[in-house]
């Protein structure tokens, strides 16, 4: 959507698909980072972005193995300094009013990317299902895959990403939250155990994490057993525990961590998950897809309003944003290995090592560098003047 907006403001024409007939769906990524508040300002969308619910969370208390830890963001440079959870169906409705405003911007909804349409190596354009169920083509300059990491085109183009593996997946589910509770982010991980707490208003978007393929296991033994961990490694908890009633309420997140060796093909581009899946390790994915789109947008506008996009265009994208992505799936790499394997090793007896750990909890410029990262990133992108306003 993003993508779609910087290039129609930049006088391309653009269609974008979605295979739903709204955006009204349980997103587990609602965060919106410093650099991509920043971006909204740059497009004239801040005030707008203002009147969203949403929550600020100026900074990120974790405990780890009773180490506590706290990602300082209130030092970050510009005028967030912050990070914003949105529903991200408010955030996408906000992004397609901003685009269809723009004459040279479409939106299908319940449209469905079937295919690609393909003139020797080249591909021309897609074939999709559109809301009457009818099939058909769509013909092209470009065409850019966002469509995540279980990307139909990217199957479709024969392209497979080198998988780095991760050593664990993640239940999501809500829990009440009262008025006195802590605000903001914060986690506890020892004894085996990981929880995440992210603070929505009125109830906390909970993130269990497990040892990677454990999910039907650890299912079996019942919600019972779900609800006396979180009470025994989160107590203030305890009081409403009770309300998680069924499995039905948990949501299994299969985290990916993958990055595609080519993130193009002649006609085609990848980006976001669809070229590079990340863990839920920091929230940094929707981050860096956007910056992903305002690098495309910069780069592509041009060839694209000339009707032809040589090979070399789509390779300078990939060029952009290899170096930011391959450092922060590299801090996740680490993370995993260092600290979630070593927490969550399926025998309660979990100990993530803390020497590191204890020396960012000690400094405060480590702890601000550390909010950098996650909240802003490195090589952030600024919005193309053609799309500012």
């Amino acid at each position: 959507m993003v993508l779609g907006l910087l290039l129609a403001r930049a006088g391309v024409d653009v269609t974008v698909m979605e295979k739903h007939a709204d955006f009204l769906r349980d997103f587990r990524g609602d965060t919106v980072h410093a650099s991509t508040l920043r971006l909204l300002d740059e497009l004239g969308l801040g005030k707008r972005f203002e009147q969203l619910p949403h929550r600020m969370i100026d900074s990120i208390h974790m405990q780890l193995q009773g180490v506590p830890v706290e990602l300082d963001l209130r030092r970050l440079p510009g005028a967030h300094k912050h990070i914003a959870l949105v529903p991200q169906w408010d955030l996408l409705e906000l992004l397609a009013t901003a685009a269809e405003a723009e004459p040279t911007f479409r939106l299908l909804r319940s449209t469905e990317v079937t295919g690609i349409i393909t003139e020797g190596d080249r591909i021309t354009g897609v074939d999709y299902r559109g809301a009457d169920g009818q099939t058909r083509q769509l013909h092209a300059a470009l065409t850019v895959a966002c469509d995540g990491r279980s990307s139909t085109l990217r199957s479709a183009a024969s392209l497979t990403p080198h998988v780095f593996g991760a050593p664990m997946d993640v239940w999501w589910f809500r829990l009440p939250r009262q008025a006195d509770d802590p605000r903001g982010l914060a986690g506890v991980m020892g004894d085996g155990h990981a929880t995440i707490t992210i603070d929505r208003g009125d109830y906390y978007q909970i993130a269990y994490i497990i040892p990677k393929g454990t999910d039907a296991q650890l299912r079996a033994e019942g919600i019972e057993a779900l609800r006396r961990v979180l009470a025994d490694q989160v107590p203030w908890l305890a009081d409403r525990v009770d309300t998680l009633t069924s499995f039905d309420e948990v949501k299994l997140l299969d985290v990916q961590l993958n990055r595609l060796r080519r993130w193009y093909r002649d006609g085609l581009l990848l980006i976001g998950d669809a070229a590079h899946a990340m863990s839920p390790v920091g929230g940094v994915g929707i981050n860096l897809a956007v910056a992903d789109a305002v690098a495309a947008a910069r780069i592509l506008a041009e060839p694209l309003r000339a009707g032809r996009v040589p090979t070399r265009r789509l390779a300078r994208v990939q060029a952009r944003r290899w170096v930011p992505t391959a450092l922060l799936q590299a801090m996740q790499r680490t993370i995993h290995a260092n600290v979630i394997a070593q927490t969550i090793d399926g025998d309660g007896n979990g100990r993530a090592p803390v020497g590191g750990v204890r020396l960012v909890s000690r400094v405060p410029a480590l702890r601000q560098l550390a909010g950098y990262v996650v909240a802003i990133g490195p090589l952030p992108e600024h919005a193309p003047r053609s799309a500012r306003r």
